[in-house]
């Protein structure tokens, strides 16, 4: 464990009971979303490298526009 987290569990441990569950019910959901997300990113990686292939072809193809932030 490094010395922040440990710190911080110090810290933690220091609130009343309720806020210790409530802080840990969020760490936990927070690193099971972290979790759902490298899933999904993981399963998306040849459908994200196609459509890359796919915005490359249509920039060079002259298809693609410059974006104006000030327009949008």
């Amino acid at each position: 464990m490094t010395e922040l987290l440990e710190k911080a569990f110090a810290e933690a441990a220091r609130l009343s009971e309720q806020e210790q569950n409530a802080l840990a019910d969020w760490i936990l959901k927070e690193l099971a979303s972290e979790e759902r997300w490298d899933d999904m990113l993981e399963g998306s990686a040849d459908a994200l490298a196609g459509l890359a292939r796919e915005a490359l072809a249509e920039h060079r193809e002259g298809a693609t526009q410059a974006l104006d932030p000030d327009t949008l």
